[in-house]
């Protein structure tokens, strides 16, 4: 076991208790960079079947050979060389949260997970850097054939399951960061429902990123058999460095016919973090996919929730909310792609920039040409609160089916004086009126959120503009 002092790493930045951090202490962790090597020793580490090796080193060619996008934010800053890809920290994954070590345990209790768990959630996983150190799930689910469980072990005990879908909804073709995920992806987990099963309590995964000048590269995918029902709840965090940090997790959800599958998550990275993370499902007939997003923090962010509704009468709905301050660009949309009939899909995004920060919101709806009697609608909606900010909207409308109806709006505003000055006339600080309208505005989103985290989207929105506002 090893310890790195790190107090000379840390940024001079208080985000709250987000950015809190423990003594860096690790027991594995591989050399900095990416090669073949590397690549196989972390395959070796986990144990991993053959065909998942192959997956990796495959995964690693199409990454060298595929260049940055040409498009977005600048990633020349973002370099693979100064990454370290896997560090194992501490402890292995345990079943009490007692058993973990107390700085770890202190972490997750701070970030209010065990609570959570107690109160409202039907399973937990919690990762800490590349691995996770915990696990449950109630037992009535697991007598009913429900799987939760992390990656790594669900590749080894599940592995015809995992076989079957992995990288099917995001092979490493989709995009470089795509590629990269499957060459050194490390914990996350795997999600099951059985036909029939209906998984009315959330279960949650929460991802902690304590390790300076690392990647983070969690697995998730859910699998709804036809006729089944879950919701999955996932969090994300990490302390403020000054070394570059980065994010390409993986997220693949498969939808049963007639089957439903809500994701609800808040990314709530440092603002050294590169989160390049990709989400995808493919939505079976009957079935429908709800995304609730919110990300916040990151220096740079491109994230687009995508939708695929493969199956006649699929449904998608995406809402997600973005704060860029300064220093920030999030560059988040979604993608809702129709290849059946009379499928249907909304997208309502909603994006507040402050300082100099940077937003842009792309939303790309693809009708295909057996998509006849399909519908979309897209609502981009931008909140600039200083001169400084800068918000685009970037819609695409692919149709190649003359029956198909499709609507796109857009809307770019300030904070509304008049609003500011009667909340002012009735007693209320200026700083508190417009922490009350920017509240209001993003009040749509958090309504869709669980309890706790439309409280911590509040309290960032709050943290976020107490910063803007010097």
């Amino acid at each position: 076991m090893k310890e790195i002092n790190i107090e000379e790493q840390l940024k001079d930045i208080d985000r709250g208790y987000y950015d809190f951090f423990n003594e860096f202490i690790y027991s594995d962790i591989t050399e900095k960079g990416l090669n073949a090597k590397i690549v196989n020793e972390i395959s070796d580490k986990k144990n991993e079947p053959e065909w998942m090796r192959k997956r990796r080193l495959k995964s690693l060619e199409i990454f060298e050979k595929t260049p940055n996008p040409s498009w977005g934010p600048d990633l020349s800053e973002l370099n693979m060389a100064d990454i370290t890809t896997y560090v194992k920290p501490p402890t292995d994954k345990k079943s009490t949260w007692e058993a973990l070590p107390e700085d770890i345990k202190d972490t997750f209790d701070r970030l209010g997970i065990p609570q959570a768990e107690q109160e409202s959630l039907a399973g937990v996983g919690a990762q800490y850097d590349s691995e996770e150190v915990y696990h449950s799930i109630q037992k009535h689910l697991s007598d009913q054939g429900v799987i939760f469980i992390d990656f790594s072990t669900a590749v080894r005990e599940h592995e015809d399951i995992v076989k079957k879908y992995f990288q099917k909804a995001i092979p490493p073709t989709l995009h470089k960061y795509a590629a990269l995920h499957g060459a050194v992806w490390s914990g996350g987990s795997l999600i099951y429902v059985p036909e029939g099963v209906k998984v009315d309590i959330p279960l949650q995964s929460y991802y902690r990123l304590n390790a300076p000048g690392a990647g983070q590269f969690e697995h998730t995918m859910i699998i709804a058999e036809d006729n089944s029902r879950v919701h999955f709840i996932e969090g994300c965090s990490a302390p403020r460095y000054n070394v570059v940090n980065l994010h390409a997790g993986s997220v693949e959800i498969f939808v049963g016919k007639n089957a439903e599958v809500r994701f609800s998550t808040i990314e709530n990275w440092s603002r050294n973090m590169y989160n390049l993370n990709t989400k995808r499902s493919i939505i079976q007939e009957g079935g429908k996919m709800i995304w609730v997003s919110g990300s916040f923090g990151s220096k740079v962010s491109m994230l687009y929730p995508t939708s695929i509704l493969a199956g006649e009468g699929a449904r998608a709905e995406y809402t997600g909310i973005t704060f860029a301050g300064d220093g920030q660009y999030i560059d988040n949309g979604c993608s809702m792609i129709h290849l059946a009939p009379n499928t249907f899909s909304t997208a309502l995004t909603k994006s507040i920039t402050a300082g100099n920060g940077k937003s842009m919101t792309r939303s790309l709806v693809a009708m295909r040409k057996n998509s006849q009697g399909s519908k979309s609608t897209v609502d981009c909606e931008n909140l600039m609160i200083s001169e400084e900010s800068q918000s685009d909207t970037i819609p695409v409308l692919d149709i190649r089916n003359d029956d198909v109806d499709c609507g796109h709006e857009a809307k770019i505003g300030s904070i509304d004086q008049g609003q500011v000055f009667y909340l002012m006339s009735r007693g209320i600080p200026e700083e508190e009126a417009k922490s009350m309208i920017v509240r209001g505005f993003a009040e749509p989103i958090s309504k869709l959120l669980p309890l706790e985290y439309a409280v911590e989207m509040n309290n960032l929105i709050d943290m976020e503009l107490e910063g803007a506002n010097g």
